[in-house]
């Protein structure tokens, strides 16, 4: 049986390749390896072993993420598979890909600002679909826990923003 050491890295990046293609199902412009959810992969003699972390601990889509790993692995005869739900550190918007953070905005939600160690500071946000800086919370939850809701005070848009967390 293939131990890590054996290998081939190029059936490791297949593996995060095959990942890749699994969106998250609130943003589906976004996989989950763009949002930094993967967090490892690697085989070991009882199998696949992957590494993931929620963008929150009470995510309601932690369930079907998971699901949906297992079944994109299995189907591609990659098993058996052990996921790791790596609760620590947590997860934060600081591990988004820029392209990630680039296919929210093209999407229309205004991408993270700053850095997650910061959020307690005053942030400006931008609206994704005329580019001003002069918007106006609206409130604190958007369409999910992760967003706020804003308007733009230019084109007077509303759209969601993905919280620095």
């Amino acid at each position: 049986m293939k131990t890590l050491d054996t290998l081939e890295p190029s059936q490791v990046r297949d593996v995060w390749r095959l990942l890749g293609r699994i969106n998250d199902p609130e943003i589906p412009v976004l996989t989950i390896t763009d949002l930094g959810m993967v967090r490892s992969v690697h085989y070991r003699e009882d199998g696949w072993h992957i590494g993931f972390t929620p963008t929150y601990s009470g995510c309601p889509a932690t369930e079907f993420l998971l699901a949906a790993i297992r079944e994109a692995m299995e189907a591609a005869g990659l098993r058996p598979v052990h996921i790791e739900q790596m609760l620590s550190p947590a997860w934060t918007t600081d591990w988004m890909t820029p392209a990630a953070k680039k296919r929210l905005r093209d999407y229309g939600i205004s991408p993270p600002q700053g850095h997650a160690c910061h959020s307690g500071a005053a942030v400006s946000v931008t609206c994704p679909r005329c580019g001003s800086p002069h918007t106006s919370l609206i409130s604190e939850f958007g369409s999910t826990a992760c967003k706020a809701l804003y308007r733009c005070d230019s084109c007077r848009e509303p759209f969601d923003y993905f919280k620095c967390i």
